[in-house]
């Protein structure tokens, strides 16, 4: 299963992957950019250039596994982070595997809502 109780956070990759990686090269890539280790139970999301494939990494308890998606028709919504990651809930998550180009909080600052009387 994709997600389960030992699964604590989401993270998304924002920067272009090459998506030739395997479990090696995407566990480095944990390791170099997120400061996790793999095995705390984080899954993290990587997109290719073009945004039209995407793969997980995560470890389930027993072993790492790999999840991998292509898209057939669109592209995955662009995803910018100021860490050069995101970090996602389970609804964004579930937003981001159906392509909706939406994902990731709205700052919703007092500023942005204008109301008229």
């Amino acid at each position: 299963m994709l997600l389960t109780a030992n699964t604590a956070r989401l993270f998304v990759f924002t920067a272009p992957t090459d998506l030739r990686k395997s479990y090696d090269g995407l566990a480095a890539l944990v390791r170099d950019h997120f400061g996790h280790a793999l095995l705390e139970g984080h899954l993290f999301i990587f997109l290719n250039r073009s945004r039209s494939r995407l793969k997980a990494l995560y470890f389930d308890g027993t072993g790492v596994c790999i999840l991998q998606k292509r898209l057939e028709v669109g592209r995955f919504p662009a995803l910018r982070g100021d860490l050069g990651h995101l970090e996602l809930n389970l609804a964004e998550l579930h937003l981001l595997l159906q392509g909706h180009q939406v994902v990731g909080r709205l700052d919703l600052k007092a500023a942005s809502i204008s109301m008229k009387a």
